[in-house]
C-alpha cells in the first residue's frame, strides 16, 4: 500500500469519526424536537428532513472536499470511492453504537414509543386542520397503531438483515460521491 492510499484510510477513518458524531448528534436533537409536541404539523414533518439530510449532506460534502485537499487536490475514483466508503462506514458504526444501543437503550429506553405518539399526535392535528371527521382521525390512527406494532416485532434474522442492506446503501452511496468529488490529475502530473 503506498502512502496516499494510507493516508486516504487514514483520513476517511478521522472524518468518519467526525461525521458520526454530527449524525448522531443531529439525530438526537431532532428526536427531542420531534418529541416536544409544542411545534406545528409541518415542523414535525420538516425537522427531521433538516436534520437527517441538508445538514448532514453539508457535512459530507465539506469532508469530501476536505479529503481531496488534504491528499493534493487529485484523487481518482477508487481512491474517492474507497474514502468516503471509510468515511461512510465509520460514521455508521459511530451512529449505531452511540445511538441505537446507548441513547436508546440506557438515556431513552421508550425513545420509540415516544416518536410514535408524537407521530400520531401530528397526523391527528393535519387532519383536524383539514377538517377531517372524528371517525376518519380515528382510523387514521389505529392504522398507523398498526403499522408501528408490526415494525417492533423486530427479530436477529431481519437485524442483520437491516444491518446488510445499509452497508449497501453505503457502499452505493460511496459510489454516488466518488464519482461526483473525483478529481484526476492532470496528464503531465501522471507521468511524472
Amino acid at each position: 500500500m503506498n502512502d496516499i492510499d494510507r493516508h486516504i484510510k487514514i483520513n476517511g477513518i478521522k472524518k468518519g469519526v467526525f461525521l458520526g458524531v454530527i449524525i448522531t448528534a443531529l439525530s438526537i436533537i431532532s428526536y427531542y424536537f420531534v418529541i416536544s409536541g409544542n411545534q406545528s404539523p409541518v415542523l414535525f414533518v420538516a425537522a427531521p428532513v433538516f436534520f437527517s439530510i441538508f445538514l448532514p449532506i453539508f457535512a459530507v460534502v465539506f469532508f469530501c472536499f476536505d479529503s481531496r485537499k488534504k491528499i493534493g487536490g487529485y484523487w481518482t475514483f477508487k481512491q474517492a470511492t474507497t474514502g468516503i466508503f471509510i468515511m461512510f462506514l465509520v460514521a455508521y458504526i459511530f451512529q449505531f453504537a452511540v445511538r441505537d444501543v446507548a441513547f436508546n437503550r440506557f438515556i431513552e429506553p421508550n425513545s420509540v414509543q415516544k416518536t410514535q405518539a408524537a407521530a400520531i399526535s401530528a397526523k391527528a392535528s393535519i387532519m383536524k386542520q383539514r377538517h377531517a371527521s372524528q371517525k376518519e382521525i380515528e382510523a387514521s390512527t389505529n392504522e398507523m397503531k398498526k403499522d408501528f406494532a408490526s415494525q417492533q416485532q423486530a427479530t436477529i434474522g431481519s437485524s442483520i438483515t437491516g444491518v446488510v442492506i445499509s452497508v449497501l446503501f453505503v457502499f452505493i452511496l460511496s459510489l454516488i460521491f466518488g464519482s461526483l468529488f473525483k478529481k484526476d490529475p492532470p496528464e503531465y502530473v501522471k507521468t511524472v
